[in-house]
């Protein structure tokens, strides 16, 4: 799912390098390798619906992701270790709760619920393209969860806000015989949403400072949710391992680089080199990825219907991201950035 737009009013963190007033890093970094990072970021973020589509084909959903989230977090470990010493992971009790919190949210609930909605048989199973357009509605959601907490968003946020939920609807309206399936919708709605509680929380929790180490923590956390969902679902009844295929391995496998360790460390370090508000453009260039391998790569419809309420989706996506750029230059780090999106 799309982690929220960064905002001005995010709580301070630790100092980090002076950014310029565009919000990049004061040194000089090459255009180059901001775009070869943020194309890693379009594509392999946008490529994680696919991805769980084809490993949930002959995997049990909830252990897959379970699976997952386990093996990105130990190579994840291993490399703070290894870098950083005895130390590197060390948090105190408040930090490794709020982190746990916020993985159980994100990643079992947001990205949970995403992969069961992919998962079963053709005609209940939701296109990995619709997936990622109902994903794009969490900056949306993130809004609304300011609002209700007193914060004041701009007039404008407001009008991409309410855009972007009536494509929503046009999206899932029933009718056709490419209708989607209205099950598999509300099911993504609610881990987007459960990913939207998660980003929101994770900028006013006593977080780790170190957003790395947070990962490490939000992963296990949410793998163990998602192995003992799975579990309780009878996912483990009848298992067979030797009836997984290697299509569904190989998918697995690239969910964990691709996906969790490699375009999570470019959407870091771009946090740290690139303006934000280029960034976050990631928000509706992900979606317009998805639906294009979904029907590039395993021919899944993209009727009318999706088209319409696709794009009003992004347009108001994108009216949010740009209007909530930041308005001032800031000095501070760049906001802790959520897991991955809730595919991711």
């Amino acid at each position: 799912m799309t982690s929220p737009t960064p905002r001005p009013s995010s709580p301070p963190q630790p100092p980090n390098p002076v950014r310029s007033p565009g919000g990049g890093s004061t040194s000089a970094t090459r255009p180059a390798l901001i775009w070869i990072a943020l194309g890693l970021v379009y594509v392999l973020w946008g490529s994680t619906y696919l991805g769980i589509r084809v490993a949930v084909e002959s995997m049990p959903p909830l252990l897959s992701a379970a699976l997952r989230f386990a093996a990105a977090a130990v190579v994840l470990a291993v490399v703070l270790r290894l870098r950083g010493g005895r130390g590197a992971l060390r948090v105190d009790r408040r930090q490794l709760g709020s982190a746990a919190l916020v993985g159980m949210l994100l990643l079992a609930g947001g990205n949970g619920l995403v992969v069961l909605a992919e998962s079963g048989p053709p005609g209940t199973a939701l296109p990995s393209g619709v997936a990622a357009l109902l994903v794009a509605t969490v900056p949306l959601l993130v809004v609304l969860l300011r609002a209700v907490t007193g914060d004041r968003p701009r007039a404008w946020t407001f009008v991409g806000v309410t855009l972007g939920f009536v494509g929503l609807v046009l999206l899932v309206l029933p009718g056709g015989s490419g209708a989607v399936p209205l099950v598999g919708a509300l099911t993504v709605v609610a881990g987007a949403t459960s990913w939207s509680v998660g980003s929101f929380l994770a900028g006013r929790l006593p977080m780790p400072t170190d957003p790395f180490v947070a990962t490490v923590y939000e992963m296990v956390a949410g793998a163990a949710v998602l192995a003992l969902l799975g579990a309780g679902r009878g996912e483990l009844t009848g298992l067979d391992p030797a009836a997984i295929t290697t299509r569904s391995w190989v998918a697995l496998g690239y969910l964990t680089v691709a996906g969790s360790l490699v375009a999570f460390t470019a959407y870091v370090w771009l946090l740290q080199h690139a303006p934000i508000s280029l960034v976050s453009t990631y928000a509706y260039v992900n979606p317009a990825v998805a639906v294009a391998l979904g029907a590039l790569l395993v021919a899944e419809p993209v009727t009318p219907p999706v088209l319409l309420g696709g794009a009003v989706i992004v347009a108001g996506v994108a009216l949010v991201v740009t209007t909530e750029r930041p308005r001032r230059p800031t000095t501070e780090r760049p906001r802790r950035p959520a897991v991955d999106e809730p595919t991711g």
